[in-house]
């Protein structure tokens, strides 16, 4: 039996062991989460969506010991991770379970005398989705929601990395009383996940990861017709003008690059700052990244945990180098940060200067706790060097002058545009992207369409 094993970034240790499915169980699972879905689309929606409500109920009365078992799988730390269900999660299943009646609802067509029309919206069948690590919760709510209220099966492989956030969120529609086999944990090999993919027995398909991943996923659907969300990487900007609140913008954008160690998908990883406030926002950035207490994430006083694994802070040592090989300024000492030790997943933020888009960090996801700042000369230059990248996902404007910021955005080629803000989701928003970054649609009224198909219905008196 092949066994999946989560080594703890806080101390190294194997934090939890679990067996992967073999292909005898992947088979029942299927055959199951398909007999399931079948009655669980008879069920009123009204009642899918009274589960959905005890659901989200069930998995805050436990925010506490989620966020403490969160910590010890990616090593966030503890004083944020309960927020994940308490304010993410929480808002996202709400907003979804409050608009499916008018997502979900029969769409009218202009009446003709002697016949009734409308388009019904079905669900697709099975919903497989593949959650990250980096904010499990998060991730996974965008699609395993909406498709229950739809009246769709899940089922959810997470990340190797935390696979007992998938086992919570089963919990959490158990003690709602979700019927069986509606929604499933899969801990998979990436081999086997594939062949769900391609098998045709899966009718949609869900996955945030890496732009590899991605592509991988599409090639498994090679020869069958299903549908999929991709959501992939990213290298989000940010444009400070001259007429920006700079507290307010470095306050928002340090948060914005640092928190999470860096690991967060629309996390802020290159800046571009109006040359005439250019020193005073550096200057305000670095003696506010100096302030993070990086240390053990599951001590109260502690704000920026390690990173993932090690391997993930040795990629980011690496960019921070040979970006300073190439010219790049590294503003801040690591020896400030008495828990950065090379050969660790402990890492210092860094703040780099001096920064061109000939180098990796400036255009290569770098997915930890370090931002490149540079200059610019006109909104014409910030617009082109935002869009100088091979992904899509958010980019934020820093201005007082809302019709400069909707000017601005009009240009970027970004899924959603921030003005005065970075780092944030609205689920009453389309969360999609551009380029590598992805395609597909979660959350919003859109969200709905992918998790649903269109049925007409053209009936004739006689």
């Amino acid at each position: 039996m092949s066994m999946q094993r989560t080594i703890s970034p806080v101390d190294g240790s194997v934090y939890v062991e679990r067996p992967l499915a073999s292909p005898e169980q992947i088979d029942a699972l299927l055959t199951k989460a398909a007999a399931a879905q079948k009655a669980w689309a008879k069920v009123p929606l009204d009642e899918r969506r009274a589960i959905c409500t005890r659901f989200v109920e069930a998995m805050n009365a436990k925010a506490d010991e989620i966020g403490q078992e969160l910590t010890c799988q990616m090593g966030r730390p503890v004083r944020y991770t309960p927020n994940e269900i308490r304010r993410g999660f929480t808002d996202r299943a709400k907003f979804m379970i409050d608009a499916a009646p008018a997502a979900l609802a029969d769409i009218a067509v202009a009446p003709q005398a002697g016949f009734t029309r409308f388009i019904r919206k079905e669900p697709v069948g099975v919903v497989l989705t593949i959650a990250p690590w980096n904010y499990p919760y998060l991730a996974a709510v965008n699609s395993v929601v909406p498709a229950i209220l739809a009246g769709n099966a899940v089922i959810l492989k997470h990340s190797a990395q935390t696979p007992l956030c998938a086992e919570r969120i089963a919990g959490g529609f158990a003690a709602a009383g979700l019927p069986d086999g509606v929604f499933n944990v899969l801990h998979a090999a990436h081999a086997d996940v594939e062949k769900i993919v391609g098998s045709g027995r899966v009718a949609f398909v869900s996955f945030t990861g890496s732009v590899a991943g991605g592509r991988a996923m599409q090639a498994a659907a090679n020869g069958v017709f299903i549908g999929m969300n991709l959501e992939l990487g990213g290298k989000d900007p940010a444009y400070v003008r001259a007429d920006a609140n700079l507290a307010d913008a470095i306050e928002n954008l340090v948060d914005g690059a640092m928190f999470n160690s860096g690991q967060c998908c629309c996390g802020v990883e290159r800046i571009y700052v109006d040359r005439s406030v250019y020193r005073q926002f550096v200057d305000g950035a670095v003696a506010l990244t100096r302030q993070y207490k990086l240390d053990n994430p599951l001590l109260a006083e502690t704000t920026l945990g390690p990173m993932v694994r090690t391997s993930a802070a040795e990629f980011v040592r690496a960019q921070i180098a040979e970006a300073v090989i190439q010219g790049a300024n590294a503003l801040i000492d690591p020896k400030e940060f008495a828990r950065d030790a090379e050969g660790s997943p402990y890492l210092a933020p860094q703040i780099l200067t001096g920064v061109n888009h000939s180098m990796r960090v400036m255009m290569e996801e770098t997915f930890g706790p370090v931002v490149g700042i540079m200059p610019v000369d006109s909104d014409g230059e910030a617009i082109r060097l935002m869009n100088d990248s091979p992904y899509g996902l958010t980019a934020g404007v820093w201005t007082a002058d809302e019709a400069a910021a909707l000017r601005i955005g009009a240009e970027l080629e970004t899924g959603t545009c921030f003005m005065n803000r970075c780092d944030y989701l609205d689920p009453a928003l389309a969360w999609t992207g551009v380029k590598d970054t992805g395609r597909g649609c979660s959350l919003s009224v859109l969200g709905f369409d992918q998790l649903t198909r269109p049925k007409s219905f053209h009936l004739r008196a006689v």
